[in-house]
């Protein structure tokens, strides 16, 4: 009799994980690292210090369940080794909480491992990238993990400061194209301050001049490409794209994209994540539709 319940008490608890398992939401894929733009000449040493978490984007994110996530700050301390020890110092239950890990530099500057992963049960990689940085205002930083045959993903705005307003447009534009939706994205609240970080609030009226562009026999609309008067930047026919008015040089997100012959995009986009309080915005200037060779 023993015996038998048993065996009928693991059967049910095998049904109940399985049924566990299958109702986890499908995630997002994690899109590959050569789709990630990397922060060139990456700067270690301008890198380190204290950082807060202004926005958060991930595939295992949802909008209205992390509504009141609340900001927390991570402190990068570079080793000799050129490796960092990471610290993150988050408040639950008024009380501080201190994650510390360790980043190990990868083969390009601005890409790292995590350290002794033998230490987190379920984890299978670990990568951290840079994005990009100007090292005094603003970083945004990609990191993807393998977690027991799993993808996840997620972007880390990062702020000098508890607030920056005029890019947080921009982060989700990036985001939304590595993939996620709105409901991946969240603005965690300042501690002490329950008005800003709350989705679409205080995100700051920065306008990213942009074309929208059809896809040729479809009918439907494809994502816009952004356009800034980063040097260099032309479009998929190889035509410069050109901005009126002031640019910033902060630093740049490098988006490839892929558009139609006929319909006016810039195949290599730059967003420009401005400064604080940012240049008035640019106004675009598509170049026309290329005439057909005789």
């Amino acid at each position: 009799m023993a015996l038998g319940l048993l065996w009928v008490g693991l059967v049910l608890l095998g049904a109940l994980q399985t049924q566990a398992q299958d109702s986890t939401p499908n995630l997002i894929p994690a899109p590959p690292l050569l789709r990630v733009p990397l922060q060139p000449d990456f700067q270690d040493e301008l890198f380190q210090g204290k950082w807060y978490v202004v926005g958060l984007a991930g595939n295992a994110f949802n909008k209205e369940k992390d509504s009141q996530f609340k900001m927390y700050a991570t402190t990068y301390e570079l080793n000799e080794d050129n490796s960092y020890n990471v610290t993150s110092t988050l408040l639950r239950n008024q009380l501080c909480d201190h994650w510390i890990r360790t980043f190990l530099p990868s083969f390009q500057p601005g890409q790292f491992n995590l350290g002794n992963i033998e230490r987190y049960p379920g984890i299978q990689s670990y990568t951290v990238r840079v994005v990009a940085t100007d090292y005094n205002q603003v970083a945004t930083v990609f990191f993807k993990k393998v977690y027991k045959n799993r993808e996840f993903f997620k972007i880390t705005l990062y702020g000098r400061t508890k607030e920056l307003p005029p890019v947080k447009a921009i982060f989700i534009i990036f985001a939304k194209f590595l993939g996620l939706t709105d409901e991946h994205i969240i603005f965690p609240i300042p501690n002490g301050n329950h008005q800003l970080g709350r989705g679409e609030r205080h995100m700051g009226t920065v306008q990213a001049g942009c074309c929208l562009t059809r896809e040729g026999g479809r009918g439907g609309m494809k994502a816009p490409a952004v356009v800034t008067g980063a040097p260099g930047a032309t479009s998929g026919s190889g035509r410069p794209c050109h901005t009126q008015g002031p640019g910033s040089h902060v630093f740049s997100l490098t988006l490839a994209q892929t558009c139609p012959h006929e319909y006016c995009t810039c195949g290599t986009s730059f967003l420009s994540l401005l400064a604080w309080p940012p240049p008035p915005p640019p106004s675009p200037v598509c170049p026309g539709p290329t005439p057909p060779l005789p």
